[in-house]
């Protein structure tokens, strides 16, 4: 019977693949796992994945003498760290060993592939967000006449959280706002699981009028935990207002496309609130103008009617009939004389005129 032994089969297999790969090769990967050592060699597990399941799984490696060079143009080009969950298009020389099998020592590597391959994700998230009819959902929400107790979700010793409050609490108007922070990682692969996390915190929570999620910029890898499935999701059925301001001047990433509104800078959004606040106290300025200018319009209108039923009564004053030339005549009673049927000869008389009283006796009554 004819065998082989271990190192014999080794052999050919290392002879074999040097053979089929004379050269290096162009080869796509996923990051599973990467890892800088002591010595400054970095070593990486790369996979190839469908429908969740490892189809293929190799050992990497880039050594310490092309790393720092490879690390500062992946790092320029992107943004971004090599991470784990990046799909990557690298160069590299095949190598098999006979103790350690079959490794990939990397040479060089095109960031723009790993842009490309975050670009495509994101248009696949949305695709999926638009079949589940979550797009739109926040705008479903009321905001707040006036939305003055904020969840904020960010880093703690962030410029564009410090930036944000900052601007907002030092208002020269001197609205007043209650912000209270939630912390979250707000970038690298934990991002997305972090900041879902926090929207549940607020949530359950309650008692607040807006969520705002804030960050002072970065990369466009740096800002791609902002397009994952998982943290749009939870921004879309969120039951408070979401409001995003993650820094960024050019991409719209689909946190913001979900959100209720976004703004680019966290200081903008700052300035947003307080422009809420300033149309609401114009708008109470106004109704208590016009309710001023009713109220003065209303009294003028009492005032002038005072006016006309003095004017009234004045003019109907007996003592102003009798300095018109007028004389008003009484019986011994006091009563008004009106006809001359309610007298008779020798009844007494007064004829009050505008100076004084004649008291008389009637000699003669005529008839007209």
């Amino acid at each position: 019977m004819e065998y082989l032994d271990l190192v014999t089969l080794q052999n050919a297999i290392k002879e074999g693949l040097n053979d089929l790969f004379p050269e290096s090769v162009w080869v796509m990967a996923e990051i599973a796992a990467v890892q800088t050592r002591m010595n400054g060699h970095c070593y990486l597990d790369l996979v190839q994945s469908e429908n969740g399941r490892q189809l293929a799984k190799v050992k990497a490696v880039i050594w310490k003498s092309m790393y720092p060079m490879l690390r500062g143009f992946f790092k320029t080009a992107t943004g971004k760290e090599l991470e784990v969950g990046q799909q990557i298009l690298v160069k590299a020389e095949i190598n098999y060993s006979e103790l350690y099998g079959l490794s990939l020592i990397i040479e060089d590597i095109n960031p723009e592939f790993t842009v490309g391959d975050a670009e495509l994700k994101k248009q696949q998230t949305i695709k999926q967000l638009q079949e589940e009819g979550m797009m739109d959902r926040q705008q479903e929400l009321e905001l707040a006449t006036i939305p003055y107790r904020l969840a904020v979700i960010s880093a703690p010793d962030a410029a564009g959280f410090g930036d944000f409050k900052r601007h907002l609490t030092e208002n020269q108007y001197g609205f007043y706002f209650e912000v209270d922070l939630f912390p979250a990682t707000m970038q690298g692969e934990s991002a997305p699981e972090s900041i879902a996390d926090a929207l549940g915190q607020v949530e359950a929570a309650g008692g607040y009028d807006a969520l705002l999620i804030l960050r002072g910029g970065g990369s466009n890898l740096d800002l791609a935990c902002f397009d994952d499935y998982g943290l749009a999701l939870a921004i879309a059925q969120c039951g408070i207002p979401v409001f995003t301001a993650i820094g960024h001047d050019k991409d719209y990433h689909v946190a913001d496309m979900v959100a209720y509104r976004f703004v680019k800078t966290p200081t903008a959004l700052a300035d947003e609130f307080i422009q809420m606040y300033m149309a609401e106290d114009e708008r109470i300025s106004s109704l208590g103008a016009r309710l001023g200018r009713a109220f003065a319009a209303k009294i003028q209108q009492r005032l002038s009617a005072l006016d006309e039923l003095d004017r009234r009564i004045k003019a109907a004053d007996p003592r102003a009939v009798l300095k018109r030339g007028y004389t008003l005549a009484v019986d011994s009673n006091g009563r008004v004389i009106k006809t001359v049927k309610t007298i008779k000869t020798g009844d007494k008389i007064t004829i009050m005129l505008s100076d004084g009283t004649i008291k008389t006796k009637v000699e003669l009554i005529e008839k007209t």
